[in-house]
């Protein structure tokens, strides 16, 4: 019988995997990739390092999975109370899983592909900085840019904090993923899973407010426009859209504690 438990280090793979592996291809692929980066090969080798990984080996107390009930995760809800304390904790992710773990499988084959750090003296840094980025699209073959990608996974800064500055001066500091292979959907189980999430990243929000005098105010998500279809099943459990100044193509929710 399946039930919801802490994320352990040997649910890593499965966490990866998280859907299926390809005919003929030496990788796994997560189920739950919407068409624009699941027909993307480097995006289903990169997904994992872009949304997962970081969470579990950075904040494994706010990571839980769906245990098929014979030890292996078939759903996570998983996320970080603290985007800033991610950010600060990120170069030992880097070290530890991008140059280690994913490096040694195969799946990471770029060396820290950031764009060089723009002289922060200069007027223009940000604009030179953002100029740097590879673009989402590479222009030679017209499908999604294996560098782009990688500059998301190896920057805290560029996955996290470029673009959701106004969320995080708000109070809304942490944020969360969630992904249900298709057979254990329509359940309850996401409902569950996001429920054990939300009241673990509270209790530890109010741990660092008390020990540090910030302010924690809630959780935010992101959800792609081709997905839009979950917005209401999120509404249900608390989350509203944010209207925000700073537009873009992701729909941004929130949860107040």
């Amino acid at each position: 019988m399946a039930f919801i438990r802490q994320y352990r280090d040997s649910d890593f793979d499965n966490m990866s995997h998280i859907g299926f592996r390809l005919p003929k291809k030496n990788h796994q692929c997560r189920a739950t990739l919407p068409p624009s980066l699941s027909a993307s090969e480097p995006a289903r080798r990169l997904a994992p390092y872009i949304w997962t990984h970081q969470y579990t080996h950075l904040s494994p107390s706010t990571c839980f999975v769906l245990d098929d009930g014979a030890g292996r995760a078939v759903g996570y809800c998983i996320g970080c109370p603290d985007v800033a304390a991610l950010c600060a904790a990120y170069p030992r992710y880097v070290r530890e899983v991008l140059e280690g773990r994913g490096r040694a499988n195969g799946d990471v084959r770029l060396t820290r592909p950031s764009p060089p750090a723009a002289d922060p003296s200069e007027p223009d840094a940000a604009a030179a900085a953002a100029a740097a980025a590879a673009p989402w699209i590479d222009p030679d073959t017209g499908r999604i840019s294996e560098l782009a990608l990688a500059q998301l996974a190896f920057s805290a800064q560029r996955l996290l904090v470029d673009g959701h500055e106004d969320l995080l001066a708000e109070g809304y500091r942490g944020t969360m993923h969630i992904d249900l292979l298709s057979e254990h959907q329509g359940r309850g189980w996401g409902r569950r899973l996001i429920e054990v999430l939300v009241k673990s990243m509270k209790a530890r929000s109010d741990d660092e407010e008390e020990g540090k005098g910030e302010t924690h105010k809630g959780i935010w998500l992101g959800v792609g426009r081709e997905n839009e279809k979950v917005v209401p099943f999120y509404e249900k459990l608390g989350f509203y859209v944010k209207e925000r100044v700073v537009k873009t193509s992701t729909i941004i929710m929130v949860r107040d504690y």
